[in-house]
C-alpha cells in the first residue's frame, strides 16, 4: 500500500537573520494598538479614520502604525480616490492573526 505524500514543512532551524526578521514581526505585533489596528484590517481594507473611531485612538497615532506596519508589510496601502484604505497584506498575516485570536480563545483542560 502507498503511503500518502506528505507536504514538505518549511525548515524549522532559523538562521540569525530570519530568526531576527521573525522576532522584529513579532516585536511590532506585540504593541496592543498595532495588534488591535491589523485586526480592524482583516475583514476588508478600511480606511484610517474608520480604524481610529473604532478603536478610539487618534487619527495620528493609527497613522503612525499604519505606516510601521506597511514597512514590515504586516498591512498593505490601497488608494481610492482621496482615501487610504487598509487591509492584511497577505493570507499568512491574516492567517497568523485569526491563528493567534483561536489559540487564546480556546477553554483550557486544567487536570
Amino acid at each position: 500500500m502507498r503511503k500518502p505524500a506528505v507536504k514538505a514543512q518549511p525548515q524549522l532551524a532559523l538562521s540569525e537573520d530570519r530568526a531576527q526578521q521573525l522576532a522584529d514581526l513579532f516585536r511590532l505585533l506585540g504593541d496592543t494598538s498595532r495588534l488591535r489596528i491589523v485586526a480592524a484590517c482583516l475583514q476588508q481594507p478600511t480606511a484610517v479614520s474608520v480604524i481610529a473611531d473604532r478603536l478610539d485612538l487618534s487619527l495620528s497615532l493609527v497613522s503612525h502604525h499604519l505606516r510601521l506596519l506597511r514597512a514590515a508589510r504586516i498591512v498593505r496601502a490601497e488608494r481610492q480616490g482621496k482615501n487610504v484604505f487598509y487591509a492584511a497584506d497577505d493570507a499568512h498575516i491574516r492567517r497568523v492573526i485569526l491563528d493567534m485570536l483561536e489559540h487564546v480563545a480556546e477553554a483550557r483542560d486544567e487536570d
